[in-house]
């Protein structure tokens, strides 16, 4: 029995040990395959390292020839340019050594005729002093003598003929001096241009950047028209970089979409209820700054009295040009030129202040009319309660009606000086080139005027004349019959001063 479980232990054994070995030769054998497969990828990763190596190598050694080749290009490139420097450079050297030595040819050539002038000078001066010895000689008087006898004679005739002309201006101008007076005041008085409707009808309204000109449009336009619809003004958005046109012909309009946009832009809350809300509280301020440029205008001159609604409409003059003056700073001038002018000629000083000041008050009118603005302006003075003579002079200025006052000429000649001064007002680029173009050509139909030349803005005609044609007297009279052309035939603004050069120069060289 134990040799039968002995032989059992043994063979078990025997048989576990024969399991052992072959599952350790199994185990070895999946080992070794494992450690070939790992052996095969590290083989194929390593040949494909390579192989990326070898194309990145190869790329960018492509690329360092390109970027070489691009180089050589550009210094051939910067090499030609170089040589075709240095070529214009050595044409130019030769150029301007032929020029020198044109110019010494010349130097020479002048001063050979030089010389040869001052040999003729010199004969001219020994025949001169010949003819000389020989007068000395038939009159009996020497050089200084006869020199000091004919100054004296000159001298006194010229002394007689100077006390003549001087007594009969003398007298001329105490005949002449009142109806002279007369005549200019009213050539002042008459020449005032026409009335015309330049006025400016667009506001340009600046953006930081033409984003914001999307969110003024809004989608399908809906705050642009909301913008017209509530300020009753056009807005323009075009290609114009960082820019809104507003148009419109009312300046008041224009002045409230400006403010309502920039208030707009500024809060940046930019839809159809927000702007009538702005709009309407633009409005009001606009209105309410409307009357104070008024109040504070009439507080300045020093005007009593005036109705509320005209002092409204002196405020719109704030808002208002003519020819590109302000209204309000051209109604304030002639406010004060009239009250100086009235004081000098013994009349009402206030009611020529009033009228000056209210004389263009038909220009800012609430509704559109087609009435002229002096008779419209005196129908709204009248409406008003202002003095009868205020009312004729405003309606009078532009010869509309009849002056009836002593005050209504001095509102139209106010009117004229303040429009027509230097710089006041502004025309157009052509017809200011053409008014320079035609006083020169005008100066030039002279004879003896070689040049003429129209500077200080049209205020001065400069005209050159031949000195060997014209003496001094001939050209105090060229210089007046100018100025008396210009008068009858061409209308300008202001005076013009009419200058004539006579100038002879003599020119030798010391050397």
């Amino acid at each position: 029995m134990v040799e039968m479980i002995i032989a059992a232990i043994v063979g078990l054994a025997i048989g576990g040990l024969v399991v052992w070995t072959i599952a350790q030769k199994r185990n070895n054998s999946k080992a070794n395959d494992i450690l070939n497969e790992a052996k095969a990828k590290a083989n194929a990763y390593k040949k494909e390292r390579e192989l990326e190596a070898k194309e990145k190598f190869l790329k960018l050694k492509n690329e360092h020839q390109k970027e070489t080749r691009e180089r050589e290009k550009e210094l051939d490139q910067r090499f030609n340019e170089i040589k075709r420097k240095e070529q214009s450079y050595e044409d130019r050297m030769r150029s301007l050594q032929d020029k020198q030595k044109e110019a010494d040819a010349i130097k020479q050539n002048l001063e050979q005729q030089i010389e040869i002038v001052k040999q003729k000078k010199g004969e001219m001066e020994e025949k001169v002093k010949e003819q000389i010895d020989q007068l000395e000689q038939i009159s009996g008087l020497s050089k200084a003598e006869a020199k000091k006898e004919m100054l004296e004679a000159i001298a006194q005739e010229s002394r007689s003929e100077a006390l003549a002309q001087q007594k009969l201006i003398v007298e001329e101008a105490k005949l002449t001096a009142n109806k002279e007076a007369k005549r200019m005041i009213l050539q002042t008085i008459q020449r005032t241009a026409a009335e015309q409707a330049i006025e400016n009808s667009v506001t340009v309204f600046n953006i930081d950047n033409d984003e914001i000109k999307g969110r003024i449009i809004g989608r399908e336009g809906r705050n642009i028209r909301a913008l017209e619809a509530a300020t009753g003004i056009e807005i323009i958005v075009d290609d114009t970089p960082e820019a809104i046109i507003l148009s419109g012909f009312d300046p008041v309009r224009r002045e409230i979409a400006r403010l309502s946009l920039h208030r707009l832009v500024s809060d940046g809350r930019i839809h159809p209820a927000r702007i009538e809300e702005v709009v309407a509280k633009t409005r009001k301020d606009v209105e309410q700054e409307i009357v104070e440029y008024g109040e504070r205008t009439v507080i300045d001159l020093g005007i009593n009295g005036l109705h509320p609604e005209l002092i409204r409409m002196v405020g719109r003059m704030r808002f208002r040009s003519s020819y590109g003056q302000n209204l309000l700073k051209h109604s304030r001038e002639v406010a004060n030129l009239c009250a100086t002018m009235a004081a000098e000629f013994g009349l009402d000083v206030k009611k020529a202040k009033r009228a000056g000041l209210l004389h263009d008050i038909g220009k800012v009118p609430d509704g559109e009319s087609e009435t002229p603005h002096a008779l419209l302006g005196m129908k709204l003075a009248e409406k008003f309660g202002e003095h009868p003579e205020v009312c004729n002079a405003i309606g009078a200025h532009h010869d509309e009606i009849e002056m009836t006052t002593l005050i209504s000429p001095i509102i139209q000649a106010c009117d004229a000086i303040s429009g027509s001064r230097p710089g006041a007002r502004r025309e157009d680029s052509e017809s200011y080139l053409k008014r320079l173009q035609d006083l020169e050509k005008l100066a030039l139909g002279f004879d003896g005027v070689q040049k003429a030349f129209a500077i200080q803005a049209g205020r001065e005609l400069r005209v050159i004349v031949d000195s060997d044609e014209l003496d001094d007297k001939k050209a105090d009279l060229l210089s007046f019959d100018i100025s008396q052309k210009i008068m009858k035939e061409m209308i300008y603004p202001g005076q013009i001063k009419v200058t004539v050069i006579r100038e002879r120069r003599a020119v030798a060289y010391a050397k």
